[in-house]
């Protein structure tokens, strides 16, 4: 009987660091960088938020170095696989680490005011750092202004999921 498995991740968090690209002696250039994802609830017998904040190990690998675009506290956009391995320390014992393989990494948000990479800031448009290699880039849109009455300043910091 032929099973089924599914090895997929989906993050959206802030970069918890400035990545950090090494290179393979063939070329190849291997980026590492944390991101931080949170959760928000309503303590039901207290009745105040509290938070929770985890951490994933991100590795990518492409030929070009991103780091320069993977700074701290931007928001990403993380796809991928999990992976677990095992080594031994210096003491011999056997540690395991898990990490998010990522296949497709995008910046999320405007850069404000930051003046990033390859870029003169103040704009809206999502950046790709990453995507598919089958996938086709998108043109830059300008940003849409939502101006209907259902609008009421609600944030991503108010909603609790």
């Amino acid at each position: 009987m032929a099973s089924r498995s599914v090895n997929k991740v989906i993050l959206v968090g802030h970069l918890g660091r400035d990545a950090e690209t090494k290179f393979t002696p063939g070329g190849a250039a291997r980026t590492s960088f944390s991101v931080a994802t949170s959760r928000r609830w309503k303590d039901q017998q207290t009745g105040d938020w509290k938070e929770e904040t985890d951490w994933a190990n991100i590795t990518l690998w492409r030929s070009e170095n991103l780091a320069p675009y993977l700074l701290k506290g931007k928001q990403v956009y993380v796809e991928g696989r999990l992976r677990t391995r095992s080594y031994e320390d210096k003491d011999g014992k056997k540690v395991y680490a898990t990490e998010v393989v990522a296949e497709e990494v995008i910046l999320l948000g405007g850069r404000g005011g930051d003046q990033g990479p390859g870029g003169s800031g103040g704009d809206d448009y999502q950046q790709p750092a990453s995507m598919p290699r089958s996938a086709p880039r998108p043109a830059a849109q300008p940003a849409q202004v939502d101006d209907s009455p259902f609008n009421q300043g609600i944030t991503d910091d108010d909603v609790p999921f």
